[in-house]
């Protein structure tokens, strides 16, 4: 164990002048639930949001549901996707709508556009507006939908905590795998509507962690290894999960989360990571993940992102302070 340290300090400069600062808390923590490494406030409670999708999806596969509509890596990667909606992504969620039945319409995530710019002017050029299945949860919630259908429980209402689907398959997911009770907190709304619950930084890694060390064919192992088969799928071109996911080593996984939030686990390496930049900026939280995969010798690339202007031309960098 080495640490722990002061919080991750991202800088973003501009000319050699350091314009911005964001300071990140941080945790490497093992399959055994033993601190490795830790930054700032390991222990910190935290809202994960989209971080937690993997485990959000493990009662896709455990209820038996991905397996009655034989879904394949595709669909198991859109259920653990914040996709950009680009044409791969929608084309692909309304396939596996279709598949279980349902429409676009049954989605209660709300609709908005494209988070890919392409897609979102070439969608407005169109004249057609966008509905709930280019929500960047989209997948999430089709595999939402389907373990619904399996289970033979109502679509209406599928966002409150007291609905069978939260309370007796997804919540209790995250209570298990990150060895955590939840039943004395009231859940906040995420920004796909379900309920989101505070839970300490330590405890995610750790759920990241346990994920990593499933054997294959165990349904962690099929989320893990959808999402390396099909990285293009849990986000999209210009993503740092995408690029994360293909680049690192270990059988790297990574998930970002909004406000700041990103977790992953290398399960070569037995260990899971969650991070939080505690003004909640994604630019820092995506470059401090993967300064730590590179400390874990999983990223053989300078970690550095170029900033660049309108024009294209580079004009500073978002490192992490030496």
């Amino acid at each position: 164990m080495t640490g722990p340290h002061g919080p991750i300090r991202v800088e973003v400069t501009r000319g050699g002048v350091v314009e911005s600062v964001h300071d990140l808390d941080a945790v490497v923590v093992s399959a055994t639930g033993s601190v490795v490494d830790s930054w700032g406030d390991p222990e910190r409670l935290v809202l994960p949001r989209s971080s937690t999708k993997p485990i959000q999806a493990v009662p896709l596969i455990a209820t038996g549901a991905a397996d009655a509509f034989d879904l394949t890596d595709r669909e198991l990667a859109l259920a653990c996707s914040s996709h950009n909606a680009e044409p791969t992504h929608v084309s692909a969620v309304v396939r596996w709508l279709e598949l279980v039945g349902a429409t676009p319409s049954d989605l209660e995530c709300g609709a908005h556009a494209p988070l890919y710019e392409p897609a979102a002017v070439d969608l407005a050029r169109s004249g057609a507006e966008p509905d709930a299945s280019y929500n960047n949860c989209s997948g999430k919630h089709t595999g939402f939908l389907t373990v619904c259908r399996h289970e033979s429980v109502p679509f209406s209402g599928y966002l409150k905590s007291s609905h069978p689907l939260q309370r007796d398959h997804v919540t209790p997911a995250l209570e298990e795998w990150c060895g955590i009770d939840l039943s004395g907190q009231v859940p906040g709304v995420d920004g796909c509507g379900i309920p989101v619950w505070a839970v300490p930084l330590a405890r995610l890694a750790h759920g990241w962690a346990r994920m990593g060390t499933g054997i294959v064919g165990s349904t962690e192992h099929r989320l893990l290894s959808a999402m390396r088969s099909e990285p293009f799928l849990v986000a999209g071109t210009g993503r740092a999960c995408t690029r994360l996911i293909t680049e690192s080593t270990g059988g790297a996984v990574v998930k970002t989360g909004a406000e700041g939030v990103y977790c992953g686990t290398v399960p070569d390496d037995g260990v899971g990571v969650a991070l939080k930049a505690r003004d909640g900026a994604r630019r820092a939280s995506g470059t401090a993940m993967e300064w730590i995969l590179g400390t874990l010798g999983r990223m053989n690339e300078d970690g550095d992102e170029l900033v660049l202007n309108a024009a294209g031309t580079v004009v500073g960098t978002i490192r992490v302070a030496a």
